[in-house]
């Protein structure tokens, strides 16, 4: 008899807790089925967002290759200046293009497209620097010095740099002790490369300024009669 209850309780129990989850699926069924829509239609739209990225990525790529390998540099200036140059995606086309500008002789145009690349806020600022840097080193003797200092500011992704270009427009300015001062800073930075360290090394040999590990020449003793 103990048995028959307990088995009586128990399929109670089992219809009450299928009544329940039946309950709650034809008041929640909609939202989880719902949730669960936006969960597989979220990824599949994100992996159709990244296929895309990638297509549109290799097509820029392919397009800056064919262009590049464009045998007469006329040609490969034209090109260049066909293909999109704007915002965060058309960096590398940008520089390639100042490149040229500059290859063939207009410093105004390569300095231009730089600047533009430098005023872009949608650029992450390590290239909005370089862009800086190389539209200054384009102007060549005319840049501003301040543009430069700011750029050799302590902390500065391309410093050494900025430093190196600004001793070269102090020299063209007659400011020879200026230049010898940022040129040393650039000779004692423990992160300048070797090929900067030699053209400063050189510069510096022009100036007159001795290298840093010569050791000054022994004085010889007085001859002494005899």
């Amino acid at each position: 008899m103990a048995n028959t209850n307990e088995s009586f309780i128990d399929e109670v129990s089992e219809a009450v807790r299928r009544d329940r989850i039946n309950l709650w699926f034809r008041r929640w069924g909609w939202l989880a089925a719902l949730l669960v829509l936006a969960i597989v239609g979220g990824a599949g739209w994100m992996e159709w967002q990244r296929s895309r990225t990638e297509a549109a990525a290799q097509f820029r790529g392919d397009a800056i290759l064919t262009a590049l390998e464009t045998s007469e540099p006329g040609d490969r200036l034209a090109a260049l200046s066909e293909l999109p140059h704007q915002g965060d995606q058309g960096v590398v086309t940008a520089l390639l293009l100042a490149s040229e500008q500059q290859a063939a002789g207009d410093a105004e145009a390569a300095a231009a497209t730089l600047n533009a690349v430098a005023a872009d806020g949608t650029v992450p600022p390590l290239y909005r620097d370089l862009a800086s840097l190389k539209a200054l080193i384009a102007q060549g003797d005319s840049a501003d010095p301040a543009a430069l200092e700011a750029l050799a500011a302590p902390g500065a992704p391309f410093r050494l740099l900025a430093l190196e270009q600004l001793a070269l427009v102090q020299l063209d300015q007659d400011q020879r002790d200026a230049a010898i001062a940022n040129l040393q800073t650039i000779r004692e930075d423990a992160g300048v490369t070797s090929t900067q360290l030699g053209r400063v090394e050189a510069l510096l040999t022009a100036l007159g300024v001795p290298p840093e590990d010569a050791a000054p020449a022994a004085e010889l003793p007085a001859p002494t009669g005899e």
